[in-house]
């Protein structure tokens, strides 16, 4: 044992698209969906989320969402 402990990974994708409707989470394109990428907590899937969603502030129809997939993962696992 090397005597450090290592954060618990708690994986998190952000992804995005452009809706087909503002009222409804339908994406127009399926094959245009953009995946940001898979980030290892919270915090930085946040920091991209923002970047992203700060970088296509001027259609409204575009979103990004942060997917927890470690709840995905491990369902039983409970206060993540």
């Amino acid at each position: 044992m090397t005597g450090t402990t290592e954060k618990k990974q708690l994986l998190h994708l952000v992804f995005g698209g452009e809706l087909s409707d503002l009222t409804d989470v339908q994406f127009r394109d399926l094959s245009a969906l953009d995946i940001v990428g898979i980030f290892p907590d919270y915090a930085s899937a946040l920091t991209a989320w923002k970047a992203k969603a700060q970088q296509t502030v001027d259609n409204a129809h575009m979103r990004y969402f942060i997917v927890h997939m470690h709840r995905l993962l491990d369902p039983k696992a409970t206060g993540l």
